[in-house]
């Protein structure tokens, strides 16, 4: 039979000892199935087993048909950055907390993936969204981000005062701790727990969700995904401002400046088990009540 996926990437979590233990079990089991195994480097030094194949996250992304990542959402974001510029698949093993992402079980890991490789998969994709800092009309900063891009004070608890608009169009001003703009894939995680609406993964939309609004009257808005999101920063702010994408890329933004948040042209592919269901998982994230027969 001939293989539908030949070179696979593993990426993990380094110096985790559970995830170390999950890349051993998966690079013996894809080797002794005459798979060609990349690992990527930073995991690859805390690994003790010979035979190791070293390469970098940009590598397995050009060579790799297959990316495996083992940990939690956030070291999954890391990654999916960087993968989403290339053609590949990526998997999630959840070696974390929550797991939206990443959803094979590392205690039970092997007959689900055994299936996928054999082509009995779902897969998806998942927009992500580019965020530019603009000073006196020239770009100063940029970066992608899967789940949000964040405008907020340095600060813990300081308000800042901006300008929304959609598309060309003034939405609103405000004052307030920051916006959080998330895309439907993000909408599970920091906007949810800012109040924000769960969209569903194939929605093409963006929530705004306004952090600590001074006002009664502000509430999240979901806006068509194909919408440029543009704040503009009032002069009388404080210095000490940014913008965070997934909670680990920092772009520093002085008053003034415009940020220019729209959808990127790469999209994340997403390979899951035949047996995958977006209501179950939040179900089971988020405690959820089963039927009631």
């Amino acid at each position: 039979m001939k293989q539908l996926y030949k070179t696979i990437g593993l990426i993990g979590k380094p110096n985790h000892q559970g995830a170390s233990a999950t890349i051993k079990v998966l690079h013996d089991y894809l080797h002794s199935n005459n798979y060609k195994v990349l690992i990527e480097q930073t995991v690859a030094q805390s690994l003790t087993f010979d035979g190791i194949n070293i390469n970098s996250l940009t590598e397995i992304g050009e060579q790799a048909d297959l990316a495996i990542v083992v940990g939690g959402d956030g070291y999954m974001l890391g990654a999916a950055r960087v993968l989403a510029c290339y053609n590949i698949g990526v998997i999630g093993v959840n070696r974390g907390n929550l797991g939206f992402l990443t959803d094979l079980d590392p205690n039970t890991l092997l007959e689900p993936l055994e299936a996928i490789l054999k082509g009995k998969s779902r897969s998806e994709q998942r927009f992500l969204i580019e965020a530019e800092v603009y000073r006196h009309g020239k770009l100063k900063s940029s970066n992608s981000a899967v789940n949000e891009a964040v405008l907020h004070a340095g600060k813990v608890a300081n308000m800042i005062e901006f300008e929304v608009y959609i598309d060309g169009s003034f939405m609103f001003s405000q004052r307030s701790d920051g916006l959080i703009i998330s895309t439907p894939t993000g909408s599970t995680a920091y906007s949810m727990s800012a109040g924000g609406p769960i969209l569903t993964p194939n929605l093409n939309a963006l929530s705004l969700v306004p952090m600590f609004p001074h006002t009664l009257t502000s509430r999240p808005i979901v806006v068509d995904g194909n919408s440029e999101i543009k704040l503009v920063l009032a002069n009388e702010n404080h210095e000490n401002l940014q913008v965070s994408c997934d909670g680990h890329v920092i772009l520093s933004v002085m008053p003034g400046d415009e940020v220019i948040i729209k959808k990127s042209k790469f999209t994340l592919r997403l390979v899951h088990p035949l047996d995958h269901d977006y209501f179950n998982v939040l179900r089971s994230k988020l405690s959820w009540g089963n039927k009631l027969y």
